[in-house]
């Protein structure tokens, strides 16, 4: 059953990935926490997630807005340690709390058509929340998700900037966590069986994004907030 589960969770969030730009992470940390210990899910999650963003990278890099991805990036270089911190450190059940009642509120704001004007210092701020995110609880996708939402960014602008953004960020958050954390066996050869898995994600994401529209895409966007929210909700409340 456990290889079921994992074989599932790989396979379903690198179409995800593929087609949306993001979702990896938001889909699978969850479900493989309940497969692994969390260092080890958050690694795998990093590992996978950055070979989809190497896979595509030249395919979408005309999608790309430089200077959002730039100033994200520069955002991210403070948001990183402190969420390393905070995941060594700090009750990571009462972050999950806060943040998973800041996901659904802002997520029912853009569902009740509450917009964000798009400008550099927000660029920084949601590239810093990103970091700390990812390093803290292994998904630097919420906020990104949610800031691109509220400014009716093209699906395309989108997928191409988030996974552009992943690839640098992944691979730094992979490093801290191995040097501040360690690893183990168990990431390394769960993500190599992983990766047959997301090769097919990969082909089938891509023919999905050329089929869902704008607005399919927005409600997909929504649905995985949510589901985002529930889950670390839940599970910060000791119900998993």
């Amino acid at each position: 059953m456990e290889i079921i589960a994992f074989i599932l969770i790989i396979f379903i969030a690198s179409v995800l990935q593929t087609s949306t730009g993001f979702g990896f992470s938001i889909l699978a940390t969850p479900f493989l926490l309940l497969l692994f210990e969390p260092s080890e899910a958050i690694q795998i999650n990093l590992i996978l997630s950055l070979i989809i963003s190497i896979a595509l990278i030249m395919k979408i890099r005309n999608d790309i807005d430089l200077g959002i991805l730039g100033r994200f990036v520069a955002g991210s270089v403070t948001g990183l340690p402190i969420g390393t911190v905070i995941f060594l450190l700090i009750d990571i059940d009462r972050l999950k709390l806060a943040v998973s009642l800041i996901i659904l509120v802002l997520t029912v704001m853009l569902v009740l058509k509450f917009r964000i004007i798009q400008n550099k210092k927000r660029d920084l701020f949601v590239g810093g929340l990103s970091g700390l995110f990812t390093t803290s609880i292994g998904m630097p996708g919420p906020p990104l998700l949610l800031y691109f939402s509220g400014t009716n960014t093209e699906k395309e602008k989108l997928r191409g900037t988030t996974l552009a953004f992943f690839l640098f960020i992944y691979l730094v958050s992979l490093v801290i966590q191995i040097i501040f954390v360690g690893t183990n066996k168990t990431v390394w050869v769960s993500s190599l069986w992983g990766l047959p898995l997301v090769f097919v994600g990969l082909y089938l994401g891509q023919l999905l994004f050329k089929w869902i529209n704008q607005r399919i895409f927005l409600i997909f966007t929504y649905i995985i907030l949510i589901f985002t929210g529930i889950y670390l909700l839940v599970e910060s409340l000791g119900l998993l």
